[in-house]
């Protein structure tokens, strides 16, 4: 039964499930920008709080450990406390936290607060979904899943671009503050709008009945699996990785491996799973939560690497470099508008998920293929071409993953495929970051081959630096080490830009790779029916 008719039930007015959607959503959008909005303010904020610069990255990693511990187990909560209940709850915590971190007077109280954030904000993503899903008929998932969509797919692209307005005109505190007002809206909306439908309450009801049996074991394991994850994957280039000499990296990642594998154990073999890995038995279901992963690690890849590369290598601001990557993100909405009512037809999702890769793939490798010389334009299109790829995919995704889920398993599933998309988005960033580092060392190899007091247009470049700073400086033996200095810039710079292409190159061939796992889906049609919360 949807949201409305549930309400109706039992004694509320009936509520528009469109109302529902946008209550739920806005909240969700708030979360899903603070994993990206503190991203570009990080180096205020150490400066902000007397911290260094490289302490100042737990802000981020603190957020998303705490974040990617409570998603795989808000089925449960949600079955315990009721959805409506939890959902408000994470709202208010989110909301009170956001408005502490803007307060915070030193950086542990910052990170403290965050993770605070954190658990709260994992809440969200998954409640919000479930709900959606529950408020329209099953002929308009397509639909509800857009709206989703927008949340989940344009906050990462709008993030760094308010984050940088915000700091640069303000001050890194307005990236929480921002938070409270709409926060406390959302509360009051999905306050008065929201209700658990009939059988979310009747499984309530049962629950109650029997002990309450908590999986502390289960919940402890996921505790350190995350933990373990988040600080590899954020500190894993800074340390080394393998090559860590103080052995922090190989025991993190043993520490991950064995806590994994004995977390799966303990939920297949526990009468009451804090985390219930049974949807993955779904093909439908796995086969998405891989790509979804993957999707958004090429997204977060991409979405942190060409900051870095505009500010760094074409010297734009924080706040313009987010607007070369803001058209994309109204190229997003139309986008998915139009995948919508494709659904909304019977178009199978498979079909929009394959072209939405290949789209993605062409759009990445075309960034691949750019310059130093190029104008904000090229930069501009193969960054639409990209996300119009990703646009395509995303609904269908999230319609094609639930489709064969049984009711009861949907919580779970969601909040595994909530999960799952998090990480991908987190694991891409710091494959982009190794790759670039290393990419450069690389390709600084290779120029230094080239690099020759032999070769024709090293000797003229350095006939004319060496001119120009002798007129310069009158000083030749200074001319000439100015010389020499100019040249390893501008080396410095070519690496470094062709290690960024790389990393778009990367990606292109890892989403059309994904194209083949496509065929292994069965088939995913959203049909007329019932509200799929009856």
């Amino acid at each position: 039964m949807s949201q409305g008719a549930s309400s109706a039930a039992g004694g509320r007015p009936p509520v528009n499930p469109w109302l529902i959607a946008v209550a739920v959503v806005v909240p969700t959008f708030m979360e899903i920008l603070d994993t990206t909005i503190a991203n570009v303010a990080l180096r205020y904020i150490a400066g902000g709080l007397s911290a260094a610069n490289i302490d100042s990255e737990w802000v981020i990693t603190s957020y998303l450990a705490a974040n990617a511990t409570v998603l795989p187990i808000s089925g449960w909560i949600s079955a315990h406390l009721g959805r409506r209940n939890y959902f408000l709850l994470s709202i208010a915590v989110f909301t009170i936290s956001s408005a502490l971190c803007g307060l915070a007077t030193n950086l542990t109280e910052l990170i403290l607060f965050r993770i605070l954030q954190g658990f709260a904000g994992g809440g969200l993503q998954p409640s919000s979904q479930a709900i959606l899903l529950d408020s329209f008929p099953a002929e308009k998932q397509g639909v509800a899943q857009t709206l989703f969509g927008v949340a989940a797919l344009i906050g990462p692209i709008v993030g760094p671009t308010l984050g940088g307005y915000l700091t640069d005109n303000y001050s890194w505190r307005w990236i929480f503050y921002i938070n409270v007002p709409v926060g406390a809206l959302a509360f009051l909306a999905s306050y008065a709008l929201l209700d658990d439908p009939p059988y979310l309450k009747v499984e309530r009801e049962k629950l109650k009945k029997k002990p309450l049996n908590f999986d502390f074991i289960g919940l402890g394991l996921l505790a350190v699996v995350m933990a373990s994850w988040e600080v590899t994957l954020s500190k894993g280039q800074e340390w080394n990785w393998w090559g860590d000499p103080r052995w922090r990296i190989p025991i993190l990642i043993i520490l991950f491996a064995v806590c994994l594998i004995a977390l799966i154990i303990r939920e297949f073999t526990t009468a009451n799973p804090v985390v219930n890995f049974r949807p993955l038995g779904d093909r439908n279901f796995v086969v998405c939560c891989l790509i979804i992963f993957c999707l958004y690690g090429a997204l977060y890849a991409a979405s942190t690497s060409l900051p870095s590369l505009l500010q760094t290598l074409f010297h734009y601001e924080a706040f313009h470099s987010g607007l070369v990557m803001s058209p994309s993100g109204v190229f997003a909405v139309f986008t998915m508008i139009a995948v919508s009512v494709l659904m909304t037809k019977g178009v199978d999702s498979r079909w929009l998920i394959g072209g939405g890769l290949l789209v993605s793939a062409a759009g990445q490798y075309w960034m691949s293929l750019a310059t130093l010389d190029v104008s904000p334009w090229f930069i501009v299109w193969p960054r639409v071409v990209m996300i119009i790829g990703l646009s395509m995919t995303f609904s269908p995704l999230n319609v094609a993953a639930f489709k064969y889920i049984p009711r009861n398993l949907r919580g779970a599933a969601v909040g595994l495929f909530s999960l799952l998309r998090n990480e991908g988005g987190s694991a891409g960033t710091s494959v982009a970051q190794t790759m670039q580092e290393r990419r450069q060392q690389f390709h600084l190899s290779r120029l230094d081959d080239h690099l020759t007091p032999y070769d024709k247009p090293v000797r003229a470049f350095l006939d004319q630096m060496n001119t120009f700073f002798l007129n310069l400086t009158g000083d030749p033996a200074l001319a000439k080490q100015r010389a020499y200095n100019a040249l390893d810039a501008l080396r410095q710079q070519q690496a470094s830009s062709l290690a960024y292409f790389d990393v778009f190159f990367l990606t292109a061939v890892m989403t059309a790779v994904l194209v083949v796992f496509v065929f292994w889906m069965k088939p995913s049609r959203a049909e007329g029916g019932v509200p799929a919360g009856e």
